[in-house]
């Protein structure tokens, strides 16, 4: 029989896709998630999809976030209702001007919480889904899966991710 243990910490990060003048202002927007620790080169979100066009218009360009500190699991994925309220916030006329999809990296995978379910989801409470999306091999690094979304598959959200996974290894030495 296996021992109940309380899973380890992780570090939370989020996706965001917005335009130019939100860019700029992330550590702003994102105060309430916590203390901004880095963030990615940009992408153009356009050549992956015009899924939010029709909501946030055409130049939308992609990021990710990663935050100071550890957290613990216990009910991290609440944080995805507070991205909401931050969504709803800097929306105009009920039409959204940034998404924020807020996730935690561990030493083996990358899982990111949203309010849409799908065969390949699991529901954890809250109105909220977490769904593994990359993985980790010491032989192949980052591992895609068949779920896993084209601007998550990029050179640049693989750097960010390795160097999330490489800051969570240095803080749970200290």
């Amino acid at each position: 029989m296996g021992k109940v243990k309380v899973p380890e910490p992780v570090i939370l990060f989020s996706g965001i896709i917005t335009g130019e003048s939100n860019l700029s202002r992330l550590g702003e927007i994102l105060t309430p998630l916590g203390e901004v620790d880095f963030v990615s080169e940009t992408l153009s979100f356009d050549e992956f999809t015009n899924y939010y066009a029709e909501e946030m218009g055409k130049g939308l360009l992609r990021a990710w976030v990663l935050f100071k500190g550890l957290r613990p699991l216990e009910g991290l994925h609440k944080i995805k209702l507070l991205s909401n309220e931050i969504e709803d916030k800097f929306s105009v006329f009920g039409k959204r001007t940034i998404n924020i999809d807020p996730g935690y990296v561990t030493l083996s995978n990358v899982i990111l919480f949203t309010t849409k379910n799908y065969s390949h989801r699991i529901y954890i409470g809250d109105g909220i889904f977490a769904e593994v999306t990359l993985i980790y091999s010491k032989k192949e690094g980052l591992i895609e899966l068949p779920w896993t979304y084209p601007d998550y598959k990029t050179e640049v959200a693989k750097e960010f991710f390795k160097k999330a996974r490489e800051k969570l290894k240095l803080l749970r030495i200290y």
